[in-house]
């Protein structure tokens, strides 16, 4: 088990539905990240923008986007992910891929479909849980919208790590920038929110604040605002447990099951 894990978080623009654009663009950013790497996150619909046309763009897990990241995770040697449009059976998910060096797959598929743009009746909502394992960290993955649903997040496995990747407006920011603090603090997680610049095919603008806190909402790591670049902090598991025991108010958490 890894006492440490070294994170880092891509804020980038993308090209609307120009999925050959954007992997050449991303592999510019993916190749600047340092080798020490063992976890490198891409935004929301990183092949896509944030696209309702998911019949047109969607892969399988066989399709070209997977073998992109297992081609650059085991190049990096570190565990990539971010969220694409996947098809199965006659359903579209909003997938937040996770690959490791070593190519398995794990997965989560976004719950929290965004109402506002149309995105439930483009997209199905996601029934998985998230949490995956990876060089013995617990991680949760999650996917924008679900940010605003604190419940869904509730650290009631004890995962060391929440991560948000997203497409996040410049209107609502400030929300997303005091979210992702809540969601460090009440789950006294590390927190990572992964957000893209630039403007998309619908008009609307991203200014990124990607970052990166700790279990005490303290900023580790960000990136600066409407620029491209990326972020990067060492966690520790020995830090976390430490604090988790001194204050341990994840003992008092609430206990409720899931019925939908």
């Amino acid at each position: 088990m890894e006492t440490n894990l070294t994170v880092a978080a891509i804020q980038t623009k993308l090209f609307w539905e120009d999925p050959q654009k954007n992997y050449a663009h991303l592999e510019g950013h993916i190749k600047g990240i340092p080798d020490e790497a063992d976890l490198i996150i891409l935004p929301e619909m990183f092949t896509t923008g944030f696209t309702m046309a998911a019949e047109k763009w969607a892969e399988t897990l066989e399709g070209e986007t997977v073998k992109w990241l297992r081609f650059w995770a085991k190049k990096k040697q570190a565990a990539i992910g971010g969220s694409v449009i996947i098809k199965e059976g006659d359903k579209f998910f909003n997938r937040f891929l996770f690959i490791s060096p070593s190519g398995e797959i794990q997965y989560y598929d976004k719950r929290h479909t965004f109402t506002l743009a149309g995105e439930d009746k483009a997209y199905a909502s996601g029934e998985n849980e998230g949490r995956i394992v990876y060089k013995g960290w617990k991680i949760c993955l999650r996917v924008c919208y679900d940010l605003r649903f604190p419940v869904w997040s509730r650290n009631t496995s004890d995962y060391d790590v929440l991560i948000y990747t997203a497409n996040w407006p410049h209107t609502r920011i400030h929300s997303w920038d005091t979210l992702l603090q809540a969601r460090a603090i009440e789950n006294m997680s590390y927190c990572m929110g992964i957000n893209r610049v630039g403007t998309d095919g619908s008009g609307l603008e991203y200014p990124g604040h990607t970052a990166i806190y700790n279990y005490m909402g303290e900023a580790l790591a960000q990136t600066k605002p409407k620029e491209e670049g990326y972020c990067i902090s060492t966690l520790s598991k020995e830090k976390l447990e430490t604090v988790r025991k001194k204050l341990p108010f994840l003992a008092d958490r609430d206990h409720f099951t899931f019925l939908a």
